[in-house]
């Protein structure tokens, strides 16, 4: 199991969440950019993989090398949705969880709103993220993370027992 960084505009208190979490209970996390980001010295679990500069390279690398088990942050809509149907779980920044039952209809509510900016209409960005937000995402990513490492364990149980 892995947690994946959509970390070009992942703000730095999810970051640290997910530091801290990683080295917590030793689970691999890797932050994907269009540029270096640091990383704490005493993150050992922690790497950084820094694509080429250009749309959706980074999306697109965390597309390709997650799998089924894995938790990705994002708050890229259209790469949430990619990854859903890949069955990797998937949290924003705010800690909404996006899973087949939400997806949809965020994409689409997405796609409306981008429309409207694109027809010239003012819709107003998002809030500016604050403690709550904060808050939210570590809720909601313990959450899912203490569920993947209970399915991880569960699903290794099973190999070795297969194998016996």
């Amino acid at each position: 199991m892995k947690i994946w960084i959509d970390a070009d505009a992942a703000p730095r208190d999810v970051k640290e969440v997910v530091f801290r979490a990683a080295k917590r209970l030793s689970v691999e996390a890797v932050l994907v950019a269009n540029q270096r980001i640091s990383i704490p010295a005493n993150a050992t679990t922690v790497t950084m993989v820094t694509v080429r500069e250009g749309a959706d390279v980074a999306d697109r690398y965390i597309v390709m090398n997650s799998k089924r088990g894995d938790l990705v942050v994002t708050a890229d809509i259209p790469l949430a949705a990619l990854l859903v149907d890949k069955k990797v779980d998937v949290i924003d920044p705010r800690g909404e969880a996006y899973d087949a039952n939400n997806i949809a209809s965020r994409l689409s509510m997405r796609d409306f709103m981008d429309q409207m900016r694109g027809a010239g209409m003012n819709t107003e960005g998002s809030r500016p993220y604050g403690d709550r937000d904060k808050q939210a995402f570590a809720n909601t990513f313990d959450r899912l993370l203490t569920r993947l490492l209970k399915r991880a364990q569960t699903d290794s149980e099973s190999e070795s027992d297969d194998g016996a």
